[in-house]
């Protein structure tokens, strides 16, 4: 099967890319804990996903891709994000920056970068600013014009797989106005080394100085709009709806091989009563996603704000059945061997992801409230 034969409606193809990506994670999720451990990109597992038609697949159809549906791309997401959620974080990056570039200039070099998109090249997001207030899509920095384009200097922070990357996507205020480029990362754009988190550490998502970087006219893009895919909000939810899948797995692992005072820990009520409620917790919070995936699919606009509350519910959800993981496991579970403890610390990082449970919760209550923005 070549990549221009998969279409949203061929369901085959479409099944066929999961049963391919499945085969992949048991590795995926058998070495998680030691590239978390070395805070390494696991740039094998990249490699084998395109290889296995994930990039062709995300790609649009109207780009020169497969076209794969929201539906299918959130449970990708969340397949991986369970195996191991820093390689799920790292794709969905550069998916979401790959798919930009080629629909955002699509009318002058978008073909090139779809191309380069189909060949395994590696794209990154570097549009979060450390004064940006959490909302990437809305730079400060200002670039200058100078000939042949514009010159960008500043920070961007948390561009998961900088490291790697042959092709960043990176805004910046031109005339005031938030303009996004391509860019080619050259002496220009240093990566400093201060990586060092608790959680989704494989990720190596650096902080990226721009020291008078060329902004070509060239690779710069129209805003993103309406009918682009939209990757980030539709990926995002799914990162944190896998690692609270595992962490539930884990959790009933535990309470299952766990024998207090001659039962498992199975048996002891306030287990019970604890699993229930983040289980039908996290339930909701996958009955939501599947709701604004299955709208997004539809072109429906109520899509974006359901999205939005699926990410403020699954990030929440995923640090409750963490905590939990971390107390049914006990001091167990506390250990640094422990998959429950990378679990909880990798649920935190899902809050912090633009944007933050703290954002969103203001941005859907004055939505509810009938607040009008300031």
């Amino acid at each position: 099967m070549t990549g221009t034969e998969f279409s949203i409606s061929d369901r085959t193809a479409e099944g066929a890319l999961m049963a391919r990506v499945a085969e992949l994670l048991p590795d995926f999720a058998a070495a998680a804990a030691e590239y978390d451990e070395r805070a390494e990109i696991a740039v094998g597992h990249l490699e084998a996903l395109h290889a296995a038609g994930a990039d062709r697949a995300a790609l649009p159809e109207r780009v020169g891709g497969g076209g794969l549906g929201y539906r299918a791309f959130g449970e990708l997401v969340r397949m991986l994000a369970k195996a191991d959620p820093s390689i799920a974080t790292i794709w969905t990056m550069h998916v979401g920056a790959g798919v930009a570039l080629a629909e955002l200039t699509a009318d002058t070099l978008g073909p090139f970068f779809a191309a380069e998109f189909l060949a395994g090249r590696r794209f990154a997001n570097a549009l979060s600013e450390p004064a940006s207030g959490n909302r990437f899509l809305n730079p400060q920095q200002e670039a200058h014009a100078v000939e042949g384009g514009w010159t960008l200097k500043g920070a961007k922070r948390f561009v998961s797989g900088a490291e790697i990357a042959d092709y960043l996507l990176v805004n910046a205020l031109v005339d005031g106005v938030p303009t996004f480029f391509g860019v080619v990362p050259d002496d220009s754009v240093i990566v400093v080394p201060i990586w060092d988190t608790l959680g989704l550490r494989a990720t190596r998502s650096q902080l990226l100085d721009f020291d008078d970087t060329v902004l070509r006219t060239e690779f710069r893009g129209r805003a993103p709009g309406p009918g682009d895919f939209a990757v980030i909000p539709a990926g995002l939810p799914a990162i944190s709806l896998g690692i609270a899948d595992a962490a539930l797995d884990a959790l009933v692992a535990h309470a299952r091989s766990r024998v207090i005072l001659g039962k498992p820990l199975t048996h002891q009520q306030w287990v019970q009563h604890e699993v229930a409620d983040v289980q039908t917790k996290l339930a909701a919070a996958h009955a939501l996603y599947e709701r604004g995936l299955t709208q997004a699919d539809a072109g429906l606009p109520a899509s974006f704000p359901t999205l939005v509350r699926a990410k403020y519910l699954a990030n929440k959800v995923a640090v409750e059945v963490a905590q939990l993981g971390v107390r049914v496991g006990g001091a167990s579970g506390y250990l640094k061997r422990s998959p429950i403890q990378r679990h909880l610390r990798d649920a935190e990082a899902g809050q912090l992801m633009a944007y933050s449970t703290e954002v969103l919760a203001g941005e859907i209550g004055r939505e509810v409230l009938g607040v009008q923005p300031e």
